[in-house]
């Protein structure tokens, strides 16, 4: 499922008196949960923003990974970076006990599942945009990930 599309459901649920909406297709499985503000257990949404935003902050010892990025500019021409688009967890499988989605030196092509980023407990597959073959993997898995930050080098075919 596209990013766009999620993000219309999520607003789908936010805007409406709907308390979860779960969607398929073609194997994959959104599930989204509107939270409500006067909840019994005494959460509102505002601290799962709050969380969200604050998160990211340790991660900056993990922006460390991407200062290794210059070994490679040396073939930058073929070299495509795989970004993050949101903040949030990154996950290499879709489960703690499964395989990873792509690993080094595997050929992917474009619309390839490379990880999934967990935002506000909504899990989103990232798509690769590209075709080629995974160069290298600059973020270890269960740590936060910025909007923007490079997740992979993906060497064009």
């Amino acid at each position: 499922m596209r990013e766009s599309y999620i993000k219309k459901l999520i607003r789908l649920v936010e805007e409406s008196d709907i308390e979860s909406l779960e969607v398929s297709s073609w194997g994959r499985r959104v599930k989204i949960v509107h939270s409500n503000n006067s909840a019994s257990n005494g959460f509102s949404r505002n601290p799962v923003a709050a969380e969200a935003i604050v998160k990211p902050l340790p991660a900056q010892p993990a922006a460390e990974v991407p200062a290794e990025q210059p070994a490679p500019a040396k073939t930058v021409s073929n070299l495509k970076a795989i970004k993050s688009p949101m903040v949030g967890t990154f996950y290499s499988s879709p489960s703690p006990d499964s395989d990873p989605y792509v690993s080094v030196n595997q050929r992917i092509n474009t619309g390839h599942v490379v990880c999934i980023v967990e935002a506000m407990k909504l899990m989103n597959e990232i798509e690769s945009e590209y075709s080629g073959r995974i160069a290298k993997i600059l973020i270890e898995n269960g740590k936060p990930v910025e909007f923007g930050q490079e997740l992979f080098l993906l060497e064009q075919d």
